[in-house]
């Protein structure tokens, strides 16, 4: 049976042969070993651009005696092509998993890299994957371009539910999280105390927020910053050592969500609320004029319908 990297393979020599596509984009992914057994990609902490193609994500896997372990599959079919390829040059040992920690685009459009294995998620992310999958692929074609070409939504075909297992030599706990997506799987080796925290933590990178429920949000931060870890991987932004990222994603959801409220307080108009100055501890997270504007975007509207009913009734008082 041909496999995935086989027909890769034959996808790409047809692309190249069509007029105006590229064949010399690559994402370069070189896998950084964070702990025993334990590899890491990390993304830019820019937005999407047709520069990096997308690559503003951190992924990895796991090195079992059993077989590797896949944590999300990047933002097209040739990055997880390339993730594939850069796995075999590390151990000859098979892909025998693939989780999906959420369903934005930037996590599981290079599933189809590794469609020959099973591939897990949250039975919601699969459902989201489903409804809006080719969507999302769409609107990071628009956002990319060609790092896209031959990309087509794989929906995880396995769900995650239970509170983990072991792999081989690896113990895994599966830990079932809200509000950044619909819903979040974070993964902790308990082997070796690494925990992949997906997107509900950032690190020197502002949060996005277009499916976000800020209250469960934050409760889910707290159930993090209580699990004894050895590194955190988290979503976006470098490996750290202790729980900072979980702090710093707190810190700007709660002022993200205070300035809104505010705001929609004194009967800001949405194009004032965008231009509101950001304070300094937070104007230095990569990427922030961008994404505080989109979360204007995102939770403005339900903000404002929260908060009208109790202005008209000040006014009437």
């Amino acid at each position: 049976m041909k496999g995935p990297l086989y027909l890769f393979t034959i996808m790409i020599c047809l692309l190249a042969s069509a007029p105006g596509r590229s064949e010399s984009l690559s994402y370069n992914l070189k896998p950084v070993k964070v702990a025993k057994d334990t590899y890491v990609f990390q993304g830019s902490r820019e937005h999407f651009s047709l520069e990096n193609g997308g690559n503003i994500v951190n992924t990895g896997f796991i090195v079992t005696n059993e077989g590797v372990v896949v944590i999300d599959t990047g933002p097209s079919a040739r990055y997880g092509y390339e993730m594939h390829s850069a796995i075999n040059e590390v151990t000859p040992l098979p892909i025998i998993r693939v989780i999906i920690t959420h369903h934005h685009p930037d996590h599981f459009l290079g599933n189809q890299a590794f469609s020959d294995v099973p591939i897990w998620a949250l039975p919601e992310t699969i459902a989201a994957v489903r409804a809006e999958g080719d969507a999302m692929s769409e609107n990071l074609y628009r956002l990319v371009g060609d790092w896209m070409l031959g990309t087509e939504v794989i929906v995880p075909n396995n769900s995650v539910n239970r509170s983990g297992e072991s792999i081989g030599d690896h113990r895994l706990r599966y830990i079932a999280l809200q509000g950044h997506d619909k819903a979040d799987l974070a993964i902790l080796d308990e082997t070796t105390g690494i925990l992949f925290a997906g997107d509900q933590a950032f690190m020197d990178r502002a949060p996005t927020t277009p499916h976000a429920d800020i209250a469960k949000w934050l409760e889910s931060l707290d159930e993090l910053e209580n699990i004894d870890f050895y590194l955190m991987i988290p979503g976006h932004g470098p490996v750290i050592g202790d729980a900072e990222a979980v702090r710093q994603t707190r810190e700007y959801l709660v002022w993200l969500v205070k300035t809104l409220e505010d705001a929609a307080d004194r009967g800001s108009e949405m194009t004032e609320v965008m231009n509101l100055p950001i304070p300094e501890k937070f104007a230095r997270l990569a990427s922030v004029k961008e994404e505080y504007r989109r979360s204007v975007h995102h939770l403005w509207p339900e903000i404002v319908r929260r908060k009208l009913p109790k202005a008209i009734d000040r006014r009437n008082d």
